[in-house]
Order: C-alpha cells, then sequence, then structure tokens
C-alpha cells in the first residue's frame, strides 16, 4: 500500500467532496439520509484510494452505483479518477515461510490418530472461518483463500486510515467548538 499519509489526505479530500456533492443534490436531509450519505461517502473515497486495483474497492463502487441516482453521481466520479500502478509486495515468500512452519510442526507430533482429528477440527475450524470472512470483505465472496487473505490486510488498512481520518476531523471540531475565537484559518491537526 502506498504512504499511509498521502492515503490520508487524498481519502479526506475525496470524502469532503462526496458529501458536497451528496448535500448539494439533496437539500434538507433528515439524520437517518444524513448518516447515509456520509457511509456512502466514506466507502467511495476509501474505494477511490485504491483505483480500483482490489477487489473489495469494485465491489464497493458497483454496490454503490447499483442503489440510487444520487449514489450514481458519486460512483461515476469515483471511477473517472486515473489508475494508478499497483506496487505490489510478494506474498508467496511469507506463504512458503508459513508452510515451512507447519512441516516442522507436523514432525513434532508422532501420532497418526491425533493427527487425523485435530487436522479434521482445525479444517472445520478455518472453514468457518474463512466463510465469515467471506461475509465480511466487501467482493470477497468468489475470492480464493490467498487473495481473500491478501485483499482483507489490505480492506483493514484502508479501514484504520479512514478512521483516523474522522477521528482527526472530529479532534478538529471540537477544539473549533471548544475556542470559537480561534480564528476562521484554524488548520487540521497533523493527521497522524
Amino acid at each position: 500500500m502506498r504512504n499511509i499519509n498521502s492515503v490520508k489526505e487524498e481519502f479526506l479530500k475525496k470524502w469532503i467532496w462526496g458529501l458536497r456533492k451528496y448535500s448539494s443534490q439533496k437539500k434538507n436531509m433528515s439524520l437517518m439520509e444524513r448518516k447515509k450519505a456520509i457511509k456512502l461517502s466514506a466507502d467511495l473515497a476509501m474505494a477511490s484510494t485504491r483505483n480500483k486495483t482490489t477487489r473489495w474497492s469494485r465491489a464497493l463502487i458497483a454496490n454503490a452505483s447499483r442503489d440510487g441516482n444520487n449514489n450514481k453521481v458519486l460512483a461515476e466520479h469515483v471511477t473517472s479518477s486515473p489508475q494508478r500502478p499497483v506496487a505490489g509486495k510478494s506474498f508467496t515468500a511469507r506463504i512458503r515461510s508459513c508452510r515451512n512452519m507447519l512441516r516442522r510442526n507436523r514432525a513434532v507430533h508422532s501420532r497418526a490418530k491425533d493427527r487425523v482429528v485435530a487436522s479434521s477440527v482445525a479444517k472445520r475450524l478455518v472453514q468457518k472461518r474463512t466463510r465469515r470472512l467471506k461475509s465480511l470483505l466487501p467482493g470477497g465472496e468468489s475470492m480464493d483463500g490467498v487473495s481473500l487473505v491478501e485483499e482483507t490486510l489490505d480492506y483493514i488498512q484502508s479501514l484504520r486510515a479512514q478512521v483516523e481520518v474522522m477521528r482527526s476531523l472530529v479532534t478538529a471540531s471540537e477544539i473549533k467548538i471548544l475556542n470559537p475565537s480561534g480564528g476562521e484559518k484554524q488548520a487540521l491537526p497533523y493527521i497522524r
């Protein structure tokens, strides 16, 4: 993933743009409509920072564009941004390392019967958790195990960046509320 600070900055810009676009189309929104607008614009902004290079970002954009006309305008803006090349890290090295650890671990266990029982229990547990993970990740239903892990890690990083930006925005607004005489040009706190 790119530099986290540039991702946060890009997310903030696109999120604010999406909020403005959504609110300009609909002047008097109820509380539920505002909540939906905030979530939709945050999801689309987060997906657009990935420039449709991940399955979860494409799934979020597709789901948003399916839901209604206002959402389509936001989704079209997201999809119109130019794509950047992906700086991919080799995931196969980590897989090899895990396989080697499993092989060493298997050599320690000597009883065949215990291994069969343990492996069937472990297999069921992994299958159950994989199904749950696929249901949580946007677009995860059609992924295999390795890509599911890669996409989940990327999605978690994006969610963390989103939460940190939102927290910074809340902190800045609280400072502004507590200190209204601080001037109009008070900048947002540094986003870490």
